[in-house]
């Protein structure tokens, strides 16, 4: 006959076992959505888009949630967010500068909204000096965006130099559109990052041929032959190597966020379709 202790111990072990069953099932790659798919939104409304489409990770953008607002508003935000069962969990793309004590505001902000990772894309390479620190300061993680070809980090290998150099907690926000329009397989970059990836833009792109012949006008007024056309499109329908990518997250065992995102002015619109179809795509390929 088993004594009520006994019972009891054997209840704690059947919890223990159920939580960490939840947690195991949990793993792996998360879904949320960058706000700036939502541009044309305000932020109420972007809660109640975010509400509708079953997502809880937020990635929200300067007009979204200010960091250099005032403290009173974040709270008030993040009270909206916490009663809808949403998290803003990082913010950005953040511009950053020379200034050591303007990016503090960054830092500060991350601490009183409980965020973990900062995504930037310093425009100058010195910047890092002073960044490091703060990482160092406030143990807070720090991920760099990339855009396309001609960018600061639009080379991947730009990328590896500043992480061979610094502190383990300065990483990246791979846009997986944005590498695979500058021509690289977004499987290789993740692999090559060799596990500092902490967030994805999940987001696809088309490149099309320049017409031989087109012409188009610079900022400055003058003619010259039109490059190549960067499409941004639906997930799943583009160039992006999604079938090989989603392979490696789950060989590394990944398990940050893919958050939806889109360049194209169209769906930004209306981000019904996009974000729907994203979603659909993520369950049907994450494992």
């Amino acid at each position: 006959m088993k004594t009520p202790l006994r019972l009891f111990s054997v209840a704690l072990v059947a919890i223990a076992f159920a939580l960490t069953s939840a947690r195991v099932a949990a793993a792996g790659p998360q879904l949320g959505i960058q706000s700036w798919t939502c541009r044309n939104m305000t932020f109420d409304e972007v809660v109640d888009f975010a509400t509708k489409h079953q997502i809880k990770n937020l990635q929200l953008i300067s007009k979204h949630i200010d960091p250099k607002g005032s403290k009173e508003e974040s709270l008030r935000k993040k009270a909206i967010l916490d009663a809808r069962g949403l998290t803003c969990y990082t913010f950005g793309v953040n511009g950053t500068s020379m200034e050591k004590e303007e990016n503090r505001k960054l830092f500060e902000f991350a601490k009183l909204m409980g965020i973990k990772i900062i995504i930037v894309e310093p425009k100058n390479l010195a910047e890092w000096d002073n960044l490091e620190q703060l990482v160092k300061d406030y143990d807070i993680k720090l991920a760099i965006h990339n855009h396309g070809t001609g960018s600061v980090y639009g080379d991947p290998a730009t990328v590896q130099k500043v992480l061979a150099k610094r502190d383990a907690r300065i990483g990246v926000c791979l846009d997986i559109g944005w590498v695979t329009a500058a021509g690289f397989e977004a499987a290789k970059v993740f692999r090559e990052y060799n596990g500092r990836v902490f967030d994805m833009h999940l987001k696809d792109k088309r490149v099309e041929p320049a017409v031989a012949g087109a012409m188009v006008t610079d900022k400055k007024g003058e003619k010259k032959p039109a490059g190549p056309t960067i499409l941004d499109v639906e997930i799943g329908t583009g160039q992006a190597n999604y079938k090989e990518l989603f392979a490696e997250i789950q060989k590394a065992k990944w398990s940050g966020v893919m958050a939806i995102e889109t360049d194209n002015a169209g769906f930004a619109q209306d981000p019904n379709k996009l974000v729907a179809g994203a979603v659909a795509f993520f369950k049907a390929n994450v494992k």
